[in-house]
């Protein structure tokens, strides 16, 4: 039988890998009073699909239950343990999860995540927290060789506030914006009127770097007191993560949200050698007015299947098989006590020498 187009098995030392990236995760964020939440895997798309997560149904797994209700496997998880917290106990402000989510705009229908999320916390302390966070998890798996970007979601808005743009025309924008399309950008600006705007987006698809774009940008906007401030953020943000380690820190004030409910600072982490992203997240306060709540809510998640591809393998224990019978089978199970760095096989049939590093045979219960 075949799998799905984008299902796959997982087998041997992939899945070794993957298991230590979780452990390792789990280790770490317990040890920063984190709390461990999960959420089912199935849902009703309208946790998904509502306006205030705007996710594209037609990239859902998606079926009808027996009442007729769309049900999804979990596409997301800020989403569903936002609709989660809402029945827990306010005074738990940090959580953290483990687990797949499922999009057909994955390269495979399945991903691995491990995650966290702060609520109910000053803004800027949850952002240092959670960056911080990237921080302290990818030192433990040994891993530094990548790059913290930063960005604003509050650029883009308060830059097309004036364009008067539908839903529809501002994804086009987002879309031209995120593939730095500086001709589509500047057209589709140009369209609504406005060739000032359409000048400034242009510019800001270049506005990427290191602190001397917020220096550019600081005295660029020295007018403008909402674009000052988050200059005035990103900056701090950045001079706390060079404070902390050396760390490559890079800053895109072109960049805009794929999620409809980030509200404020985005974060991404890219491993250098290829490019790839290995966490994702930022502020997204807005999710939480569906549920008629004005808090703060900050979080990323980790790439499960791109940390275990790099990260080195583990040492594995020598192999040691103890060849034993029916009658010494349980002489031989207690022998495992006697070689706890080792892992241990019991066959009854003599193996070839090249299969372990060690085997002992019993015969009569005696060893020889």
């Amino acid at each position: 039988m075949f799998l799905p187009a984008g299902s796959q098995d997982q087998i041997g030392e992939k899945l070794n890998k993957q298991a230590h990236v979780n452990q390792m995760f789990r280790t770490v964020v317990q040890r920063r009073d984190y709390k461990a939440i999960e959420t089912p895997v199935v849902e009703y798309a309208e946790t998904f699909t509502n306006p205030h997560v705007g996710m594209d149904f037609s990239k859902l797994l998606k079926w009808f239950d027996r009442e007729g209700e769309i049900e999804v496997l979990r596409p997301d998880w800020t989403t569903a343990i936002a609709r989660a917290l809402m029945k827990q106990h306010r005074s738990q402000l940090k959580w953290f999860y483990q687990g797949s989510i499922f999009r057909q705009d994955k390269n495979g229908i399945e991903s691995r995540q491990a995650g966290i999320e702060i609520i109910r916390t000053d803004a800027f302390l949850g952002e240092m927290e959670s960056l911080f966070t990237a921080v302290d998890f990818l030192s433990a798996l040994s891993i530094d060789n990548y790059m913290v970007e930063l960005g604003h979601t509050g650029i883009f808005e308060y830059l097309t506030t004036p364009l008067g743009l539908d839903r529809k025309e501002e994804g086009l924008l987002r879309a031209a914006m995120h593939d730095k399309k500086k001709d589509v950008v500047y057209r589709l600006v140009l369209e609504k009127g406005h060739e000032d705007i359409a000048e400034q987006l242009v510019t800001l698809t270049q506005a990427f770097g290191g602190k001397s774009v917020l220096d550019d940008y600081m005295e660029k906007w020295q007018d403008v007191h909402e674009l000052k401030e988050i200059i005035c953020l990103l900056k701090k943000l950045v001079n706390a993560l060079e404070e902390l380690g050396d760390i490559d820190v890079t800053v895109d004030l072109g960049r805009v949200k794929q999620l409809p409910y980030y509200s404020g600072t985005m974060f991404r982490g890219y491993l250098t050698s290829s490019g790839d992203i290995c966490f994702s997240g930022g502020r997204y306060d807005k999710l939480y007015k569906q549920f008629n709540q004005n808090i703060s809510a900050v979080g990323l998640a980790f790439d499960v299947d791109q940390l275990a591809k790099i990260i080195k393998p583990q040492l594995e224990a020598k192999r040691l098989c103890i060849v034993a019978s029916p009658n010494t089978h349980v002489k031989a199970e207690k022998m495992r006590r006697d070689y706890p760095e080792f892992r241990v096989d019991i066959q009854y049939q003599m193996p070839s020498s090249d299969q372990y590093d060690q085997i002992i045979q019993l015969a009569d219960g005696v060893k020889r």
